[in-house]
């Protein structure tokens, strides 16, 4: 479809898109009809999913479809979807709606569960907390009351960039099966059985203040003095102090 033929008020919500990665998207498939991985990647974004994420997210309906690039390889391509049938399923209402509410959102996630990161554990200045979906919004969705805090969690940016590709990698982001999400860590980390499908289990320490960063600086040379990673060094820490528990 040739640009003039997009209607009025679609080029209207396009052209007021600012945001990096989604106006990286808009601007390719307005030049060329359309968006692969492959431009992504040239761009400097190796996650398109989540590029395509950032475009629908703001209302813009996307299709994927699949091409050859240019080592002959499939590859996924975004073209804009039909914008008559996505205002009819007020898809743009719904997004615009979240990001009104996103303020009122974070402060009744504040309220509710601190202001702190639900990842890490960890207070942050309010202003560093973005609230986001417990459960990714392309497997669940925007919940019927986009104010119920149940389905929202605060947090820190890099909690998010750790949370967005764990979630992109993970099987279930093509199964799209609601019940795996509600038992992982990266959407209830307060109860969680598995890891994005992994059998793991984690535990994020923060180390703040002078005091802290030194006591975290002994832990790496005490680390790399036993040829240890930081990760085995810590549990065997625990087993030791367990040990001496049991014996006491």
């Amino acid at each position: 479809m040739n640009n003039k033929d997009l209607p009025k008020d679609f080029m209207e919500i396009l052209n007021n898109v600012t945001a990096k990665r989604a106006r990286f998207v808009i601007d390719t498939i307005l030049r060329q009809g359309y968006c692969s991985t492959e431009d992504l990647k040239k761009g400097g974004y190796e996650h398109a999913p989540r590029a395509a994420r950032d475009v629908r997210e703001l209302g813009i309906p996307l299709v994927t479809e699949k091409m050859k690039d240019s080592a002959g390889k499939t590859i996924a391509v975004y073209k804009f979807g039909d914008w008559e049938k996505a205002k009819k399923k007020n898809l743009l209402a719904k997004t615009s709606g979240r990001s009104q509410l996103s303020n009122k959102l974070k402060d009744a996630l504040v309220e509710r569960y601190g202001s702190k990161c639900h990842l890490y554990g960890e207070e942050y200045p309010k202003r560093l907390l973005q609230p986001d979906h417990r459960i990714p919004y392309e497997i669940g969705g925007d919940p019927d009351d986009m104010m119920n805090t149940e389905y929202f969690m605060l947090l820190c940016p890099s909690a998010n960039r750790d949370k967005s590709w764990a979630c992109e990698h993970c099987p279930n982001w093509e199964n799209k099966d609601y019940k795996v999400c509600k038992t992982c860590y990266y959407a209830f980390p307060e109860n969680y059985t598995h890891i994005a499908c992994n059998k793991e289990r984690k535990l994020d320490i923060i180390f703040r203040g002078e005091q802290e960063i030194k006591l975290y600086q002994d832990i790496l040379l005490n680390a790399e003095k036993r040829h240890l990673s930081v990760s085995d060094f810590a549990k065997r820490l625990f087993q030791y102090y367990e040990q001496i528990n049991r014996k006491k």
